[in-house]
């Protein structure tokens, strides 16, 4: 138990000192309704702001699943360093806080270790989303498919800018393309 704590307390100073990639004087979004429903399923990472704990990740995908009590299991997956290599996994669970706003943890025995994911973006058909923090250090751009087209990516772009988001510091994450 000593070594699990030792472990997040190391995760969370990691956090609290990485980088911001968001203008926090500007206001920051979340969608006024998310379909939690329709959110449900596999998503693939498009393009994220470096972070440690995704580091060295190629071929992310989130799957979101509902459960009974009523909360989201969240199942993070990731090749270490190539589309081939070893594949590590995260389970968390996830809560809705209000409009477009769920709170995260993949440590549910310690209440304070949950972080904030909002969807800043999703469009009519729930295939591509940006994702954010009111902090700034972590987003994403997710999809349904492995790819987008420039014009969706553009969008969930512009959902980061408007929020904030310098989006020059995007990175591309690798996907099989199937």
């Amino acid at each position: 138990m000593a070594a699990a704590l030792a472990a997040v307390f190391a995760l969370a100073a990691s956090v609290a000192g990485a980088e911001t990639y968001r203008d926090r004087s500007v206001a920051i979004n979340a969608v006024s309704a998310l379909d939690i429903d329709r959110y449900l399923g596999r998503w693939y990472e498009i393009a994220r702001f470096p972070n440690r704990f995704e580091e060295g990740c190629v071929g992310v995908t989130a799957d979101y699943a509902l459960r009974d009590d009523g909360q989201v299991s969240v199942t993070n997956t990731c090749r270490k360093g190539a589309l081939d290599g070893p594949v590590t996994t995260a389970e968390g669970v996830a809560r809705v806080e209000g409009p477009g706003k769920l709170s995260v943890t993949f440590v549910p025995w310690l209440p304070f270790a949950r972080g904030d994911y909002w969807v800043l973006y999703i469009d009519g058909g729930y295939t591509v989303a940006a994702i954010g923090t009111p902090r700034g250090k972590t987003g994403w751009i997710l999809a349904r498919e492995p790819r987008i087209g420039a014009d969706m990516r553009a969008r969930a772009e512009a959902a980061l800018t408007a929020n904030g988001y310098d989006t020059s510091k995007l990175i591309d994450v690798a996907q099989d393309p199937r």
